[in-house]
């Protein structure tokens, strides 16, 4: 097990409970966050602070793991994993009003460690499919795609 396996617990039930001291205390001074679906990047504990209370004011959700989603261990200084944010979208998000819908969006996430705390999250998901579930606008040309799952 890794020594960062506990202390990522504590991040993710603060970050759970939308505690933002409590997630603070989880990550580096230097820390940075990288939403890649947006092309988003924060650093430091003030752009980290601006980083989840865009998320929370636009979702209230949780993270958690589903069913068949995988996470390993790649030495103990990074922790790769699937999992799934699960909510309600209560505020605007990109432009779009609150239309109180559910969502479910999986993505993928690497968090980087230095002196025992989180020093990096970078996050991959499916812009598009977010987009449909809250009521955004789609891509036109997804909806002709023969084998395309709806999200």
């Amino acid at each position: 097990m890794s020594r960062n396996l506990p202390m990522l617990g504590r991040h993710l039930a603060a970050e759970n409970d939308h505690d933002l001291a409590g997630t603070l205390a989880t990550l580096h001074p230097d820390c940075e966050f990288y939403d890649h679906a947006t092309q988003q990047t924060w650093t430091g504990h003030a752009g980290a602070e601006a980083h989840y209370r865009q998320h929370w004011q636009a979702f209230d959700v949780t993270v958690e793991r589903a069913a068949g989603q995988i996470s390993f261990w790649q030495g103990d200084d990074v922790y790769v994993a699937q999992a799934v944010w699960r909510g309600t979208h209560i505020g605007e998000f990109l432009g779009i009003a609150p239309s109180g819908r559910q969502i479910e969006q999986p993505f993928t996430v690497f968090v980087h460690f230095r002196d025992g705390l989180m020093v990096a999250e970078e996050f991959f998901y499916d812009l598009a499919s977010l987009m449909q579930q809250i009521g955004g606008p789609g891509i036109a040309a997804l909806d002709a795609l023969p084998f395309r799952n709806a999200a």
